[in-house]
Formats: structure tokens, C-alpha cells, sequence
């Protein structure tokens, strides 16, 4: 019999009944939906709207089916409707009539909610843990690679010089406030329903706040259609997933592009690398593409979850079925993700002659032969037109900015002398960079301890 066939008669269409099930995606709640019914009833038992010995039978009942899931000697019946028709059938079955009790002074509305919210708090600490991983990968790595100069790009073209540990640092402060917005997405998550019922609470006295603290949540939500209706805190969690997943795809998009020949900055271990089916010398940088494609999944999720909300008129409806799906897969999607790019830092290798040639190479030093007539009292827009000029002799010439003979440069203004190669030469270019949050050797190792401190902090 289903929870809710009171005034109808037949059976649901047998499509219609396939339509409206939601186990197969729910059963994942099952835990969470015990742990709620648990604290529901010894509610009930506390405000004596269950008897005691009433409450204590349906309790450890609830516990036993709690046990013999975990132990496999129950199964989820795949037939039936949702996860929470399942415990409570099976716990009529376990302890006879009195079950039927249990969900006295409860909606399934306020039930669904309230064991989402109890199963994404304990996701986005799991999350937060991978996340802090994540980001001491990155920070170790950078501590190996404090002297690794390499170009930095805007427009992808060669700008100015940095270390592969400053790039890595970047990546390692997105991931610091993707923390900071889980943490804070957790902070809505963590609100109790429970207790609000279909939409307009319920004559029997409860204890919302009895229940909220047994479940370990924060405070209760405060109006009871907004508790069963809103399913911001999905729309929130989302959100900052999707924010991770497009981090974690932009790091993917270089380690593609670093890795590649024309690059050659970086080695991705074979464990996250594979071959061809027909070229044998090729290695292809497979987990970062599927990283990087996977953020799409995300997007899609979060996408699709606004879009269900967005016309839906208070306060329950069928729609919000739906929301399950998409924050599960955005779920198990961003946690394999992190695990793999975790992996993939801590193993990758900077090829560090390369990316030191690739910044004499690229004229980055460009800016410093600007700022060297600028310290000597030129103006910067014809410093910088001087410095121009000398990147296009060196082009046209085959030569870096370090092999220009010094009569060329006093060609150009006779404020250069000798010690322009000492200037110019790109490893003190770039620990020249002392300013807050430059490439310096120590402003970068400061960043890293920064980054180490705060994640200290929120363990």
C-alpha cells in the first residue's frame, strides 16, 4: 500500500508507477532517512505524543534495520517507491503494527528535506577534506619549485617571467576560497525542516528544536512553507561545485598544454597518462581532458537544478523530486575529480631548462629593460617604446634580449650602460618581484605558508 493511496482506488499505471519512483536514485539516503525517523520518534516519546514503550519499539526496530543494512542481510527493495516507503515497510514488517506510528506528526514533505540536508552536510565535509588535499598538493609542489622560472602568459602569450611554484600558488588560492564557499554553503545546509511537515506545520506538540539538535543542525529554518519548498541550499552547493570543477578544468587546460611537445614544460606521470591504439609513441594527457570535460557535467547539473526551481509557486511540488539526481552526480563527479588531480600534482615533474629557455625565448624581460631607463628618469610610455624596439631588433636578429650588443641599446638611449645585463638577467627579474603576491622566492614561499595556515585553521 502506498503512503499516500488514502482516497484512491486501483493501481497506478504500471509506466506512471516506474515514472514516479525515486528509489533507485534515493537509496542512497537510507541512513540519513533512519538517523531522522530515529530523532523524530524519541521526539515524539519526549512530548508524550508517542508512548514510551511505543517510541522504544519503533526506535530500536529503526536501529535494527540500520544494522542489518550494513551488515547486508536486508536489501533495498528496488520496487519500492522512495527510500522512505522502504524503512517504513520494513519496519513494519520488523516490529509489527505499532510502525505504522512512526511517522506521526511528519510529511514526507519535511522527510525528504531533512535527510538531503543531513546526506549534503556529511558530502561537503567529505568534499572539504578532498579540497584540503587538494590544495597541499599544489602548495607542496610549489615548495619544490620556489627557483623554477617559467613565462607567465596573458592571452596565452608570453608575458613576464614567474616560477612554476607562483603559477601553482594561483591555482592553490582559487581552491582556498572554494573551501571558504563550502564551508559557508554548509553553514544553509545545516538548518532543520524537520518538524515543518506538508507546509503548514501541525496541531501535535513538537519539538522542532529537540530534533534539530539530535541531528546535529545548526538552528531550524523558521517558517515552515519555506522549509519543505526551497531547495536553495542544492542550488547553492551547486554553484560552488561548478566553481571548483571550472578551477580544477583550467589547471587541466594547462597541464594539457604544458605537457605537449611544442611545451615540454611538464611530465605527467604515466598513472594519469595514456597511450594510442595505433601510434606508439604517443602519451596522451587523458585524466586532465576528462577533468576538464567532466567541469560540463557539473555546469549541466547546476543548470538543471535553477531551471526546475525557477517557476515552481509555494509550496511543495512533484518537481523537486528531481533535485536528487543532479547534486548526487555533481557530487560523486567533483569528489573522483579531486581525488584524480590531487594525484596527478603531487606526481607531475617541471622540465625546468625548458621553461627557463622558454622565458629568454619570449623576450620577458622586456618590461625590465622599461623599467631600467624608467629608475634612470625616462618616462615609462618611451621607455616602454625603446624596450619595443629593442624586442624587434632581437627578433629580426635572432637574439635575446641578453646577447643585443650594448652599443645597439646605446643606440636607443644613451642611459644604458653595462649593467643592464645584470637587469636583465630573468632570474633576478623575477625575485626583483618582491610585492605582495609577486613571484619572489620568499613572497612565494610566504604564500604557501599563508595558504598552509588557513587550512589549519578550518581542520
Amino acid at each position: 500500500m502506498k503512503l499516500w493511496s488514502g482516497m484512491l482506488t486501483g493501481d497506478l499505471d504500471k509506466f506512471a508507477e516506474e515514472f514516479n519512483s525515486s528509489i533507485k536514485i534515493d537509496q542512497r539516503l537510507i541512513f540519513d532517512d533512519i538517523n531522522g525517523s530515529i530523532a523524530h520518534v524519541k521526539m515524539l516519546k519526549k512530548t508524550e505524543i508517542l508512548k514510551a514503550d511505543e517510541a522504544d519499539q519503533i526506535v530500536n526496530g529503526l536501529k535494527s534495520i540500520y544494522q542489518k543494512i550494513m551488515d547486508g542481510t536486508l536489501k533495498v527493495d528496488l520496487t519500492s517507491e522512495d527510500i522512505h516507503t522502504f524503512v517504513e515497510g520494513a519496519l513494519i514488517e520488523e516490529i509489527g503494527e505499532v510502525g505504522k506510528k512512526m511517522h506521526t506528526a511528519r510529511s514526507r514533505n519535511d522527510q525528504v528535506t531533512t535527510d538531503l540536508k543531513l546526506n549534503l552536510r556529511d558530502e561537503s565535509i567529505e568534499i572539504s577534506g578532498l579540497l584540503k588535499k587538494y590544495i597541499n598538493s599544489l602548495c607542496e609542489k610549489a615548495k619544490e619549485n620556489t627557483a623554477t622560472i617559467m613565462p607567465g602568459y596573458t592571452h596565452l602569450q608570453a608575458a613576464q617571467p614567474v616560477t612554476f611554484a607562483h603559477h601553482l600558488m594561483a591555482y592553490a588560492m582559487m581552491g582556498l576560497r572554494d573551501l571558504e564557499r563550502l564551508e559557508d554553503a554548509k553553514r544553509r545546509i545545516n538548518e532543520s525542516p524537520l518538524g515543518a511537515c506538508a507546509l503548514a506545520g501541525t496541531t501535535y506538540p513538537i519539538d522542532r528544536e529537540f530534533t534539530a539538535s539530535e541531528l546535529g543542525f545548526e538552528s531550524v529554518m523558521q517558517n515552515s512553507m519555506d522549509a519543505v519548498s526551497d531547495r536553495d541550499y542544492i542550488l547553492e552547493l551547486q554553484s560552488v561545485l561548478s566553481i571548483i570543477a571550472i578551477h580544477l578544468s583550467r589547471l587541466s587546460e594547462e597541464l594539457i598544454i604544458w605537457s605537449s611537445q611544442p611545451y615540454h614544460f611538464v611530465k605527467i606521470d604515466d598513472k594519469f597518462s595514456t597511450g594510442s591504439s595505433i601510434m606508439p609513441q604517443k602519451k596522451n594527457p587523458d585524466m586532465a581532458e576528462l577533468i576538464r570535460s567532466k567541469s560540463a557535467r557539473l555546469i549541466g547539473n547546476m543548470n538543471q537544478s535553477f531551471v526546475m526551481m525557477k517557476g515552481l509557486p509555494l509550496a511543495y511540488s512533484k518537481d523537486m523530486q528531481e533535485d536528487k539526481e543532479a547534486i548526487f552526480s555533481s557530487i560523486d563527479t567533483i569528489k573522483m575529480t579531486l581525488e584524480v588531480m590531487t594525484g596527478q600534482i603531487s606526481s607531475l615533474t617541471a622540465n625546468k631548462e625548458k621553461m627557463l629557455k622558454a622565458c629568454k625565448d619570449g623576450y620577458l624581460n622586456a618590461t625590465d629593460v622599461a623599467d631600467y631607463l624608467v629608475n634612470k628618469g625616462v618616462n615609462f610610455r618611451d621607455a616602454h617604446h625603446i624596450s619595443a624596439r629593442l624586442v624587434k631588433y632581437g627578433i629580426d636578429n635572432d637574439k635575446s634580449l641578453d646577447e643585443i650588443d650594448l652599443s645597439v641599446y646605446k643606440s636607443e638611449s644613451d642611459l644604458f650602460e653595462a649593467d643592464i645585463y645584470q637587469e636583465i638577467d630573468i632570474i633576478k627579474c623575477v625575485n626583483e618581484r618582491t610585492s605582495l603576491g609577486g613571484p619572489a622566492k620568499d613572497e612565494v614561499i610566504r604564500q604557501i605558508n599563508f595558504v598552509l595556515e588557513k587550512i589549519e585553521e578550518k581542520s
